[in-house]
């Protein structure tokens, strides 16, 4: 049996943190819980932090659960600390652009997923939404004075009493839930609160999003129906934050996801699947003018699959990652030449991979494989 170790990287080499399980020639269910996962790592945009998860098992009396907290290191891997602390779990931290708030959410009340804001000097988390289902997703605004999010839409009446006088029955496909896209300041009003704006009521449910640099649009990717089969209807579409104004983007017959604005917002980085769309299709990335018009193909990656980081902080390549063999290569899509260039050959299989703000560090989970002590 192989022993596996999961280590916590920023790209610069520096190692933040890992945990290996003790060489053995039996992988078992017990040392299975030994093993603890890391996830999320952003780097802060000065670099010299990162942010990230540890998934870690809690067995009591009364509980049986896996419960995710969040830690700050230093990249020089000098430092090393845990900053939540919850019964409940804290997941996808993200930085503020100033680099001294980090947001995360958490069912910490209700077991609602609900947005939170933590001061990296210290101090008690702030919780800044109470929703009635869940925040799925969410991303600052480049100037840190929004945040946007993702929501699912609330259970009915009905639906709430049914699950107070516990008639728990479900119809398999009844009431689907759409996901919309809210915008909030963070900054509190003069009545010491902060009021979420709703920026999508359409017949769609928003899967993906991001700001442009402006902080004055957002685009979006949306699907018809946020169930499996419905995948192949997702298009792209920019809503204008101030007055909730939709404009479609990219809708065609195939599947539009993973969008992305470059750094001056001139332009805007997407995956495209085959077209028309079937299961077995290969992706493409696709750059087009954030104003609209007709895209730029890049070529065909090696799996077909790429998975769109960012763009470099000079617009001139978008960064992709994807499998190759049984490991992930770190490729950038040269939007010029329309070439494709393997930045990093992947020894191992990699997670979690992220840009930091100011595009000068790398974050990811490496796993690899290593063979056990004689």
């Amino acid at each position: 049996m192989r022993n596996i170790a999961l280590v916590l990287f920023v790209f610069a080499g520096f190692v933040i943190g890992s945990v290996a399980q003790t060489p053995t020639t039996v992988w078992t269910p017990e040392t299975q819980l030994k093993v603890k996962a890391f996830g999320t790592p952003r780097v802060s945009p000065d670099g010299s932090k990162v942010v990230y998860t540890v998934v870690s098992e809690v067995m009591t009396a009364d509980k049986s659960e896996y419960l995710t907290q969040i830690w700050l290191a230093s990249t020089d891997g000098k430092e090393n600390t845990q900053l939540t602390f919850a019964d409940k779990s804290s997941t996808n931290p993200k930085w503020s652009p100033d680099g001294k708030w980090i947001a995360f959410t958490s069912t910490r009340k209700d077991n609602k997923s609900n947005l939170y804001l933590l001061r990296v000097s210290g101090g008690e988390a702030e919780m800044v939404t109470d929703v009635k289902s869940g925040v799925t997703d969410f991303d600052w605004s480049h100037d840190g004075k929004m945040i946007a999010f993702m929501m699912t839409d609330a259970k009915s009446d009905d639906e709430d009493k049914n699950d107070k006088a516990k008639n728990d029955f479900r119809f398999v496909d009844e009431n689907i839930k759409l996901a919309r896209l809210y915008v909030m300041p963070v900054a509190k009003d003069a009545s010491g609160k902060r009021e979420s704006r709703k920026l999508t009521s359409d017949n769609r449910s928003v899967s993906g999003f991001d700001w442009s640099p402006d902080g004055a649009k957002i685009v979006f990717s949306h699907v018809s129906d946020p169930r499996a089969d419905f995948w192949p209807t997702s298009d792209l579409s920019v809503v204008d934050v101030a007055s909730a104004a939709v404009t479609p983007l990219a809708a065609t017959t195939a599947a539009e996801t993973n969008a992305s604005y470059s750094p001056d917002g001139k332009w805007i980085a997407f995956s495209a699947s085959d077209g028309p769309v079937h299961w077995a299709q290969s992706n493409r990335i696709n750059v087009i003018p954030a104003s609209g018009g007709t895209a730029k193909v890049m070529p065909l990656s090696h799996d077909g699959q790429p998975g769109i980081i960012g763009w470099s902080m000079d617009g001139s390549k978008v960064f992709f990652n994807e499998g190759k063999g049984t490991g992930t290569s770190l490729y950038s899509a040269n939007v010029g030449s329309a070439t494709i260039t393997e930045e990093q050959t992947g020894d191992a299989v990699i997670t979690g991979i992220n840009l930091n703000s100011t595009g000068t560090m790398w974050g990811f989970v490496k796993q690899r494989a290593s063979e056990p002590a004689e």
